[in-house]
């Protein structure tokens, strides 16, 4: 397997998250890409581990406007189909969904996603959550499946939490990788956020982390040690 790992950006919110560091720790060379600066994302046939594409303040539903996330698009839907290793996190599941032909869309009731929420496995999905998880998010729109997509976690709001398609390409619609600094980050420069319809108010968050937040990165460690950078 090659050591390096590409890693795809729509913020500037700094390089220290909890896959990185996962990744780094392991060994792996980080190679950061940001479209939205102007990064070319390599060919498919690049040698790489796997891609994480990360959240982001825009929307999929932006792409017409915006030349860099059509090319993402299309560059992800290349990068699956050659059934190369992905990882998508909130934006980045979405970008996923959407490069195969699923609708991205806000709450039908304009119900918002802030704070730790309870995801549950369903059948096929136990392999991946052996049991329901408490998990980071941050968003205001929602993935349905594409064609051929197991849907792996549900939850009570968002109905679809996390896909796989292929063999190792995975959608999480949620934030495990967000450390405390950087939820707290989020928190301070965001705090408007908060009076959104379903958002949670920063105490209950971080008492939240108090519980949920080791076996939210426990669990993210787990999916890619034995799914995401998984031999076969």
């Amino acid at each position: 397997m090659t050591n390096k790992v590409l890693l795809v950006q729509h913020m500037d919110d700094g390089r220290d998250d909890r896959v990185a560091a996962h990744l780094s720790r392991r060994g792996f060379a980080l190679d950061w890409r940001s479209p939205a600066r102007g990064d070319v994302l390599p060919p498919e046939t690049e040698p790489y581990a796997a891609a994480v594409v990360y959240g982001g303040t825009q929307s999929v539903n932006d792409a017409d406007s915006l030349a860099y996330l059509r090319a993402e698009i299309d560059w992800i839907r290349r990068w699956v189909a050659a059934d190369r290793p992905y990882l998508g996190l909130c934006l980045g599941g979405q970008l996923l969904a959407h490069a195969l032909g699923a609708r991205v869309a806000r709450h039908p009731q304009g119900l918002h996603e802030i704070g730790f929420v309870r995801v549950d496995p369903t059948a096929p999905g136990r392999a991946y959550f052996p049991a329901p998880l408490h998990v980071y998010q941050w968003h205001q729109e929602g993935f349905e499946l594409p064609e051929g997509a197991v849907l792996l976690a549900a939850g009570e709001i968002y109905p679809n939490q996390a896909f796989r398609i292929g063999r190792r390409a995975f959608a999480l619609q949620f934030h495990p990788e967000a450390t405390a600094p950087m939820r707290g980050a989020w928190l301070d420069a965001s705090p408007h956020a908060l009076s959104a319809p379903g958002a949670h108010a920063r105490a209950r968050q971080e008492a939240d982390a108090r519980r949920f937040d080791g076996p939210m990165e426990a669990w993210l460690k787990s999916l890619i040690d034995d799914h995401l950078l998984a031999a076969g």
